[in-house]
């Protein structure tokens, strides 16, 4: 759901963050600016993001158990082991059986019990795999899609339940397109994918081998699993195509949908997630529903039970005995991202735990360790940063002051969240068990599913928050017009109490203006200011807005980011907008700061300069070529160093705090430089 709802800062890490002997704010006793993190045998000009992270690249080499190891992994790290501490000391005081505190510790030490998980074997599945076996026909099918949307599996498509966008003040039953194993349609479809496809096949049928099926069901499940994705891979938008919000939008009423679109029989299948009764739908992508039609009746009913099995084999893979979780990291961890080891099982429980009662856990941590000053100094700067991005719409030559006056208001209508919610969410109905782990994976997931079905037809609570507290990461929802920052992203090297407003504004500042600038990205301008998916732009601004879009759509469009291959301007155009806007907003508002004078320079380094470091430290990282190629296909966000160097190339006062000159590698012509907000 958080992936149709909100842009994030940076996507796929959900990051756990716990707590310390110390408050949060003991923390930022972190240098504003470390000069080890520096590489001073590169200059500034040739490159950038090697010159201010270099440093910490050599510092904190990539660990077997990661793909990628960055600014975001390294705090991401030091909460995970803050936590454990948490949730180990709740188990320790022997809390109240059916307490909060004793769902949370007994769901973590059933993540730690191998002995258990061991011993279990496949037992925690056999009921779902029997139930999968039982299926005869359409009617069977279709309820047991139903059944498996409704613990957290997503074949063939999802449902979610979230904000009408031409209505955004009502929810409305959705769907969007799903069902591939792999992730992106282009592993299924390209030449280049090839190698990857046959390690998922490989994997398809040591999954069945693992559940106890014969040789011969084995190779039959893999190959009704190739067919059947490859098909769903064949009639699903592109990645580009996802990006564009009127196309995804597709309100019909149910009548409509169930009569255009036989893939199901509906009315199980609706009824079966309670929906029954509901007047209508966003069918999204609709065009894919047809063709998921048309690839069903060429498949044949035991190919689809393989198809389900398989789902549930994978999803379950992660929380069964060894053999399973091995040869799920040796496809998804190895072969897809490169990593060489896996995460200790502490860390996996972890993660686990925390997903399942995120704001149960995020409760704790807010109460014991996430400090008010935080909350008061992130309100000034977001007032700050709100400030100059109107100032920057006033000037923006482009913009046409009719279409200026909506953009302000707009801007004026964001709603401001921070730190964590002021309503908590109630986990009494969660029911914690001692019989598997993975049962009670999936009664959490059964309660999350029931927690957003339960809001069809009913006005959007915009209250609610989308991130819990303890990740590391911030978002902007075009619907409710709100930019939230949990209370983990405000710590060093994001948000640092101790240091000077420059590093501030470059690290947390350009976060802030990044989500502000979602707002205004070639998805968030498409929506007003009560979320409202509407054309509030004359049609001179909007052909000028894309004009501009295009020139920063062939900047990334031309970056090589591995070998041959390049990266997608067009899939990460919205971050790399947001990342440039951030920029360009935060330095406004440093620069009011100075009320026309500019601090001394500290450590030789001048108030421009430490804004600029301050951005860049936040995007250092190692990242093997494996995680490159996949995140350049699944990934909105341009990789770090691209992150530092394509955006701050278009950025004029960069160059001027830099002596950077046409000499330099980091040089653009003026002329070729495209400012967007």
């Amino acid at each position: 759901m958080k992936k149709m709802i909100a842009f994030s800062l940076i996507a796929g890490l959900v990051a756990s963050t716990g707590c310390t002997t110390k408050p949060v704010q003991d923390a930022s006793k972190t240098p504003a600016i470390n000069l080890a993190n520096l590489d001073t045998t590169v200059s500034p000009g040739s490159d950038f993001y090697q010159y201010a992270c270099g440093g910490w690249i050599k510092q904190n080499p990539l660990k077997p158990e990661y793909a990628r190891y960055g600014s975001f992994d390294k705090l991401r790290e030091d909460n995970q082991k803050q936590l454990k501490d948490l949730i180990e000391s709740l188990q320790a005081n022997k809390s109240e059986a059916g307490s909060v505190a004793w769902k949370i510790g007994t769901f973590y030490a059933m993540g730690l019990d191998s002995a258990k998980l061991n011993a279990d074997g496949i037992n925690p599945v056999k009921d779902q795999l029997a139930a999968i076996e039982a299926v005869t026909g359409k009617k069977e099918v279709s309820a047991m899609i139903a059944t498996m949307h409704k613990e957290g599996m997503s074949p063939y498509f999802q449902l979610y339940v979230g904000a009408d966008e031409k209505n955004s003040s009502m929810n409305i039953v959705q769907l969007y397109q799903s069902g591939l194993s792999m992730g992106d349609r282009d592993y299924y479809l390209l030449e280049e994918t090839k190698t990857i496809r046959e390690a998922f096949k490989s994997y398809v049928s040591q999954l069945f081998t693992l559940a106890g099926y014969s040789a011969d069901q084995s190779k039959l499940a893999t190959e009704a699993v190739m067919k059947i994705e490859t098909g769903i891979a064949n009639v699903s938008f592109t990645r580009e195509d996802l990006r564009d919000s009127q196309k995804n939008y597709n309100k019909m009423s149910l009548a409509a949908f169930k009569s255009a679109y036989d893939v199901l029989d509906w009315d199980i299948y609706f009824g079966g997630l309670g929906l029954k009764d509901i007047p209508e739908i966003d069918a999204k992508q609709a065009s894919f529903y047809k063709g998921l039609s048309d690839l069903m009746k060429k498949t044949s009913v035991d190919e689809q039970k393989y198809y389900l099995a398989f789902n549930l084999l994978n999803e379950a893979a992660s929380y069964l005995n060894d053999d399973f979780y091995a040869a799920k990291f040796n496809f998804y961890g190895k072969t897809m991202s490169g990593k060489q080891e896996q995460q200790p099982r502490w860390k996996r429980a972890l993660e686990t735990t925390n997903s399942a009662l995120s704001e149960a856990v995020g409760q704790l941590y807010v109460e014991k360790y996430f400090p008010p000053v935080a909350k008061e100094k992130m309100l000034t700067l977001v007032g700050n940063l709100q400030k100059a991005l109107g100032q920057r719409i006033n000037g923006l030559q482009w913009m046409s002051d009719a279409t200026k006056v909506k953009a302000q208001e707009k801007l004026a209508a964001f709603t401001v969240k921070i730190g964590y919610p002021d309503k908590w969410r109630d986990y009494s109905k969660l029911e914690i068990k001692e019989d598997s782990y993975w049962a009670n994976v999936v009664r959490s997931n059964i309660f999350d599913t029931e927690y957003y079905l339960a809001d069809a037809g009913k006005p959007v609570d915009k209250a609610r928050w989308h991130m819990s507290p303890q990740t590391v990461n911030a978002y902007y929802n075009p619907t409710t017009n709100e930019i939230c920052f949990p209370a983990a992203i405000l710590q060093p090297p994001f948000f640092n109490l101790d240091a000077d407003d420059a590093v501030n504004y470059g690290a947390i500042g350009v976060v802030i203006g990044h989500e502000m600038t979602h707002g205004f990205d070639d998805q968030g301008r498409n929506y007003d200011k009560d979320g409202n998916l509407q054309d509030w732009w004359t049609a001179e601004d909007s052909k000028r807005f894309t004009e501009r879009a295009d020139v920063l759509v062939k900047q990334y469009d031309n970056i090589l980011v591995l070998d041959s291959v390049h990266a997608n301007g067009r899939f990460t155009l919205g971050e790399n907008i947001a990342d440039q806007g951030g920029l360009l907003v935060s330095y406004e508002a440093l620069k009011s700061s100075f009320q026309g004078k500019e601090p001394a320079a500290i450590d030789g380094f001048t108030a421009t300069q430490r804004f600029y470091l301050g951005y860049a430290a936040l995007w250092g990282q190692n990242i093997r070529n494996e995680e490159i190629l996949r995140l350049t296909k699944i990934d909105p966000h341009s990789l770090g160093k691209w992150r530092v160097n394509a955006a701050l190339r278009n950025v004029d006062d960069f160059y001027k705090a830099f002596n950077i000159t046409e000499n330099d590698a980091m040089y653009m012509k003026p002329e070729e430089r495209v400012v967007i907000w």
